[in-house]
């Protein structure tokens, strides 16, 4: 199986700071197309941005979570990276994920040529898969379950670890890597080991992480949970 380990484990011998979900937010309206933002990474998609959300709303406090979600500075991060309304130029189907790894972005696609565009972490697994799958399975604050050859590789993990009803892993909370929203993608009739998920660590989107599979800032996972449904479909474009 994939690793989700796009995260040290020192961040999690201690609380992490809270990051927050964002619900029913502001948004600034379309300006007309023609208008906006050319946005490029060195490989990844070309986009046009139509609209950009409220910032200091969106990555602010969220209340009513299970776990204390603060809000982040976003003026630390690059605004390529920050979730915006963009021309999309591909012909995916409303309601589908497109993931560009090589952009360090995931898609939402909203209608026709249209998406939602999030920054991403983009570790060593999410650069090593592409393909088709489907959102077979949703969790909020997730455990953390690492594979057995993880932890024979760093054995300092293992005091770090505690049971879960999964095994031997971190229960879900302000210390889990997966964040406070996580997605799993399954192909070819079973889990492919892919995940989209949260991170506690915002000012990491827009690079390579150590490892792991493509993580999101946390308002921006919950943004994106609260409007995917099971059987998404997602595709992971080559790295």
């Amino acid at each position: 199986m994939l690793t989700r380990r796009s995260f040290t484990f020192p961040a999690l011998s201690v609380a992490a700071a809270g990051l927050a979900g964002c619900g029913s937010r502001s948004i600034v309206a379309l300006p007309e197309i023609g208008s906006g933002s050319i946005a490029q990474s060195p490989q990844g998609l070309v986009t046009r941005t139509l609209a950009r959300p409220n910032y200091a709303e969106i990555y602010a406090d969220y209340p009513g979570e299970r776990f204390p979600i603060s809000a982040i500075d976003y003026q630390r991060i690059d605004p390529r990276f920050l979730r915006q309304t963009v021309a999309f130029p591909r012909d995916d189907k409303p309601g589908s994920i497109v993931v560009d790894p090589a952009g360090y972005h995931l898609y939402f696609v909203e209608s026709p040529r249209v998406a939602t565009q999030y920054g991403v972490g983009v570790g060593r697994e999410g650069f090593g898969w592409s393909g088709a799958a489907r959102i077979n399975m949703k969790r909020d604050w997730a455990d953390w379950v690492p594979p057995p050859e993880m932890i024979a590789r760093d054995p300092e993990i293992r005091s770090q670890l505690e049971q879960t009803p999964r095994g031997l892993g971190v229960r879900g909370g302000s210390k889990s890597p997966l964040g406070a929203r996580t997605m799993y993608l399954f192909g070819e009739g079973r889990d492919l080991g892919y995940r989209i998920h949260g991170t506690f660590e915002p000012y990491t989107v827009g690079t390579n992480v150590s490892s792991g599979c493509i993580r999101m800032i946390n308002q921006d996972i919950a943004h994106l949970y609260a409007r995917v449904s099971l059987g998404t479909p997602v595709t992971v474009l080559p790295a």
